[in-house]
């Protein structure tokens, strides 16, 4: 019943996403269980080295003969000043001292890999490439396409969405502001793209003749159908998963997916640089009050990591980045299996019950 060209175009069985999560939550193990419940799993790569996303790959692989994805992040060109960057640097000294952590004399180095980890991903004849924060250079797109993989671009805004129609990808995730982790805004800036899931579905749907994706606070059947009712062809679900048995998240991190609320989050630039949706925690109220510039993505990320690595040692997670959606009260810690089966079964029972849900 929920099936479409797009499922079809991907063959999976029905038409429900894995977020790609990166740093921890999206495990191969994640992918796997999605997947092999007829979704569509998918690997955050974002963070990993080419070697890293290779044996992720294998791992996905032996898991699962069903079809996955790989989401990378498109590099952007920093403006932060070396002045921006030791002034931060400092003032997050506290913070390590607090944690038992040194200060950090020097980042760690932050050469790009995105060529070397696409290049794994055309060896790997990967069935999906996601990617995030723009749109990659034509020569990759369709490198990806005659290798027979599927395309698919992050978009904010009917513009993202119209850019990477023309871009030649073969779907596009709408991402609402009720979306959990990174905005994939790159046309503007992220506080002027906060786009409702149930506004910006039906536009991009008007203006793109590729299948859309709905991402954003999507937990159930309920937001299955409605999605498909705006004119999306899949859901993209995050939140939904993370508190799962197969989930990388630390255990203090699902226990605040499941007790916490949908306005326990909002959107900061505190611990990557990049704007993301996340748990209310200490540190995001504090780097509110800081009157330097916050350094852009991935400085940030660096100077951060080792305090979030700590933290999450220490089970602290006050100073951990908590990314989540606004479909908190939604969330179970059930295997992913459960949630993609129970959500395609309250959705085919409300497709049976429309006409009298209509007339009421």
């Amino acid at each position: 019943m929920l099936q479409n060209l797009f499922t079809q175009m991907l063959d999976i069985r029905y038409p429900i996403l894995l977020a790609p999560m990166a740093g921890g939550p999206g495990t191969p193990e994640l992918v796997a269980a999605v997947s092999n419940a007829g979704g569509l799993g998918s690997l955050g790569a974002g963070y990993l080295t080419p070697e890293q996303i290779r044996s992720a790959i294998l791992d996905i692989r032996q898991r699962t003969d069903r079809p996955f994805g790989v989401n990378l992040f498109i590099p952007e060109q920093t403006t932060t000043s070396e002045a921006d960057i030791a002034e931060m640097n400092a003032y997050l000294n506290p913070y390590r001292s607090e944690l038992g952590l040194a200060p950090i004399k020097k980042l760690p180095d932050l050469r790009e890999t995105f060529a070397e980890q696409t290049q794994v991903l055309l060896e790997e004849k990967v069935p999906v490439f996601s990617f995030t924060f723009g749109i990659p250079a034509e020569a990759i797109i369709q490198a990806m396409k005659q290798s027979g993989t599927v395309v698919i671009g992050t978009a904010t805004t009917v513009d993202e969405a119209m850019q990477l129609e023309a871009a030649g990808v073969h779907a596009i995730v709408a991402q609402g502001s009720e979306a959990g982790g990174h905005r994939g805004t790159f046309l503007k800036r992220a506080n002027d793209a906060l786009i409702g899931t149930m506004a910006l579905v039906p536009q991009i749907s008007d203006y793109v003749s590729v299948p859309v994706i709905a991402s954003g606070g999507i937990m159930d059947g309920r937001g299955l159908v409605a999605s498909l009712a705006l004119g999306a062809s899949a859901v993209q679900m995050g939140t939904a998963f993370l508190a799962s048995n197969e989930s990388g998240a630390h255990a203090v991190y699902k226990q605040k997916i499941l007790s916490s609320t949908e306005d326990s989050t909002e959107v900061t630039r505190a611990y990557s640089g990049k704007p993301a949706r996340g748990i209310r925690t200490a540190f995001m109220n504090e780097l509110r009050s800081y009157a330097g510039s916050i350094p852009d993505y991935p400085i940030q990320n660096a100077l951060t990591r080792d305090i979030r690595q700590a933290a999450a040692k220490a089970n602290n997670p006050e100073y951990m980045s908590l990314w989540a959606g606004q479909g908190l009260r939604m969330a179970s810690g059930r295997d992913a299996a459960a949630i993609v089966n129970q959500t395609i079964e309250q959705a085919e029972e409300l497709a049976k019950r429309m006409p009298s849900l209509i007339s009421r």
